[in-house]
């Protein structure tokens, strides 16, 4: 479940920076309340919308381009590897 918070908008920029993109916050006309720039990894999101709009943006476009937590993922990686197993969950 998606928590509508500031703190959580925070995580999903820190995931987008992790990857190397940038999430910036304009002005514009966008049909979906954002414009992907996949060359320069730059992120448009419009700046009028809601928390709750901006955090669904952010996390539709985490998964449309297949990021991840990679923080969470080491961290899963090394609860296994302590626990003998040496796969990512």
């Amino acid at each position: 479940m998606i928590k509508y918070t500031p703190q959580y908008l925070k995580k999903l920029e820190e995931i987008m920076s992790e990857h190397e993109y940038k999430v910036r916050y304009e002005k514009g006309n966008f049909k979906s309340g954002y414009c992907i720039l996949e060359t320069k990894k730059v992120v448009v999101i419009n700046k009028f919308t809601p928390l709750e709009s901006r955090i669904n943006s952010l996390a539709e476009i985490i998964s449309n381009l297949g990021l991840s937590d990679k923080n969470q993922r080491e961290e899963t990686f090394n609860f296994n590897a302590d626990s003998g197993s040496t796969s990512p969950a």
